[in-house]
């Protein structure tokens, strides 16, 4: 049995980048989904909550348009 302080740190976390930017990534989607399912709750009723969805749909494509055009235009 090995004496470990509760201040030490416990290596958990893998050296592996690629599993790391995964998680990264999911951990992300998971807030940015959970923002989104908070503001759809906050709707009063359930054609409010279709309102705010095709809002949040077409904010979101048009921000995915605007990034992708910049991207066609960088070097």
């Amino acid at each position: 049995m090995t004496d470990c302080s509760a201040d030490e740190p416990v290596d958990f976390v893998p050296d592996d980048l690629p599993y790391l930017k995964r998680a990264s990534e999911r951990g992300r989607h998971e807030i940015v989904l959970g923002s989104i399912r908070g503001h759809l709750e906050e709707q009063p009723t359930p054609t409010a909550v279709y309102a705010a969805v095709r809002n949040w749909i077409n904010d979101l494509t048009a921000l995915g348009e605007k990034v992708a055009k910049a991207k066609r235009n960088s070097p």
